[in-house]
């Protein structure tokens, strides 16, 4: 009775673990008619709530693309795409699943692909959509098949053409709940952080000495105090409305969508790194960016007519004056908050304007407050130069997008690292006195404040180092390339190789077994099923079967932070044959192998297609990581396990198989 009622068990847990298919993207789609030869096809995606479906367009190091794949043959007799598929509204932001900034949708998603056909007589067109989604914790990928009768297609005119930017009521009802709160919060965060940026602009030399000029200005020409505050407040308010002008400007000019893929080009990033470097080596002291002399001395004719108007034109001259210091810095934020779209560089220039405006209306209103301040003098030029430092820095985060985009790999996430590291080491020595630059005044001692960022400068420094060996890096996350680009130190800080002594620990130099290469952490595996059940067989050892993805984060985490555990990995690599079965590999199959799915319906292509399939057909769940233990005739001698974070639980695992297989022999 006691083992019926284990077994019972046994079969209720297999099934708990087994009953996982995955499918948070259901897809349909429609044609339109535009013309006798020109269709659109629409894809729309209805996504499953805390899922997310990735766009075309990602970095690399993320997640994998959409993509829509069309039969070459059929396409070659019968029509032509039009450009790429246009996209609905996207969320772009800091994706903790992949550790970086991905394009992503929530809820639903729209694709439509404009064609041409070169057949008129043609009926039908035969796609495939493969796609990877991901919650928080899980990622699947998936493919799916669709057809498009052209018999069917609803007839639209040349204005309803959808093409370049899809809109559809209930995506943009559903859209705006569920984004309503996110923007909200991502306007504050532009706002404030445009506000703290305005704040360090206020301390460069070329702004500071005007603060305590301009006030004392309109108090002591003012006939009555309550005059000269009203005065000082309208010169406030007009740097406000100048500065969120131009945020108004950029905001008309161009859209979220063109602003986003100009931002991620080549030309963007080259001028911004450019202009950049060359504001970096002003602020550091190599020579002086002015505006032309025509157009201050057109500004302070301006100034000088009096009333309203000459305190608008004493404004327009403070932003002229200051301009070699504030527009590399407010630049930045409004061209970054651009990218974000809507009225996110209106609150960019609001924030940061608001910053600059406010020491203007607080020491009007207290002018006693002026005794206060610090006087101007070598420490304006040190903030210069601390914002140069960081200047330079920013900008070969704009370089490092060029590499990215044109694949140069010239820019890899070592050497980003080691010019990161190089400035802000000068940073810290700068602070300490050590370095000179051309306009430093003489120092005899080090303040306080100066120490302390000094402290903060080297510390930061010595932080980034052990990325060099591949360390992630958390806090500047998103800044260097993606750790898939650490090609030189691929294994960790402090990490030393395992020996793959599943060979033999005198003939390290051995061969690899046909088939087989040196999988995660050195390990031998196998990519094919077949080929590593038949070496198995051979040497008479348990089957690991690793359903994993090129881009499975939590796949990778088991790899290095569960697999490098000694116990596991003794058992790893010693114990069992692995067998790593990426369900994304993309890779075709030969068209012999090729065949129709009896599981789904679709036509099986690629090598990764296959071993989803198989891992669908045989456990019933699509998710990875994915580990069983099979015997070499290819039976399961353990319950399947998903993500296991502990490495103790996970060894156990590992060791109870082992036990049952050696147990049967």
């Amino acid at each position: 009775m006691k083992s019926f009622i284990t077994a019972c068990l046994f079969f209720i847990t297999a099934l708990q673990v087994n009953s996982q298919v995955l499918d948070p993207v259901k897809w349909s789609g429609e044609v339109h008619k535009i013309s006798e030869t020109e269709y659109e096809l629409v894809y729309q995606a209805d996504i499953d709530d805390h899922w997310h479906l990735y766009s075309q367009n990602l970095p690399e190091g993320g997640a994998l693309p959409t993509e829509f794949v069309y039969d070459s043959i059929q396409m070659a007799n019968n029509f032509k795409l039009v450009g790429k598929a246009s996209e609905s509204k996207s969320i772009t932001k800091y994706d903790k699943v992949f550790e970086m900034d991905m394009t992503f949708f929530d809820s639903q998603a729209t694709f439509t692909q404009k064609i041409e056909l070169t057949n008129k007589d043609l009926e039908t067109i035969n796609s495939e959509i493969s796609y990877q989604a991901c919650d928080d914790a899980r990622c699947i990928y998936k493919f799916y098949n669709m057809t498009f009768d052209l018999t069917k297609a609803k007839k639209v005119s040349e204005s309803e053409v959808t093409f370049e930017e899809p809109q559809e009521e209930g995506l943009v009802v559903k859209q705006a709940e569920t984004d309503s709160s996110e923007e909200s919060d991502g306007l504050l965060s532009i706002f404030f952080t445009s506000f703290f940026l305005g704040f360090l602009v206020l301390l460069t030399p070329c702004v500071f000495p005007m603060i305590p000029m301009t006030v004392s200005f309109f108090t002591k020409q003012s006939k009555t105090r309550g005059q000269g505050i009203r005065n000082a407040l309208l010169y406030g308010f007009f740097i406000i409305v100048i500065y969120t002008l131009l945020g108004t400007a950029v905001s008309a000019l161009f859209g979220s969508n063109a602003m986003y893929e100009f931002s991620t080009g080549v030309l963007f990033n080259s001028i911004m790194f450019i202009v950049l470097v060359l504001f970096a080596f002003s602020f550091l002291g190599a020579f002086e960016i002015m505006l032309p002399n025509s157009w201050v001395n057109k500004v302070d004719q301006g100034a000088s007519r009096g009333g309203i108007m000459g305190i608008f034109f004493m404004a327009l001259a403070l932003a002229v004056v200051s301009f070699s210091c504030t527009f590399p810095i407010a630049g930045t934020a409004l061209l970054d908050a651009a990218t974000k779209g809507g009225i996110a560089p209106v609150m960019s220039m609001l924030g940061f304007s608001s910053a600059v405006a406010l020491p203007f209306a607080l020491f009007a209103f207290f002018p006693s407050w002026l005794n206060s301040l610090p006087k101007s003098g070598g420490w304006l030029n040190t903030v210069k130069v601390v914002l140069g430092f960081l200047e330079l820095a920013f900008a070969f985060k704009f370089l490092s997008m060029i590499d990215l985009v044109l694949e140069w790999h010239f820019l890899e996430r070592e050497v980003f690292l080691a010019i990161w590291i190089a400035i802000f080491g000068c940073l810290g020595l700068y602070l300490l006195g050590k370095i000179k630059l051309p306009h430093d005044s003489p120092m005899e001692h080090i303040s306080v404040g100066r120490l302390s960022l000094a402290i903060i400068a080297l510390a930061f420094t010595l932080y980034m180092v052990p990325g060099l060996w591949g360390a992630p890096l958390k806090l500047i996350s998103g800044f260097p390339p993606p750790l898939t680009t650490n090609s030189e130190s691929p294994y960790g800080v402090g990490y030393t190789k395992k020996q793959t002594t599943q060979l033999d620990s005198k003939s390290a130099m051995k061969e690899l077994p046909e088939g087989a290469h040196l999988g995660p952490q050195d390990l031998i595996a196998f990519h094919d099923y077949e080929t590593g059940l038949a070496y198995a067989k051979s040497v008479n050892k348990p089957v690991m079967l690793d359903f994993t993805g090129i881009t499975c984060v939590n796949c990778r985490k088991m790899e290095e932070q569960v697999w490098v555990e000694d116990r596991v990995f003794g058992v790893l690599n010693n114990e069992v044959v692995l067998i790593s079965l990426y369900v994304d590999d993309r890779t075709k199959l030969p068209k012999d192998e090729q065949y129709e799915s009896e599981f789904s319906g679709n036509t099986i292509r690629t090598y990764g297609q296959k071993w989803l399939e198989y891992q669908q057909t045989k456990y019933n769940t699509n998710a990875q990581p994915l580990y069983v233990l099979q015997d070499t005739e290819g039976n399961d001698i353990s319950l399947p396990v998903g993500y296991t974070p502990d490495p103790l639980e996970y060894y156990n695992w590992l060791v109870d198989g082992v036990k049952a297989f050696k147990g049967d022999k």
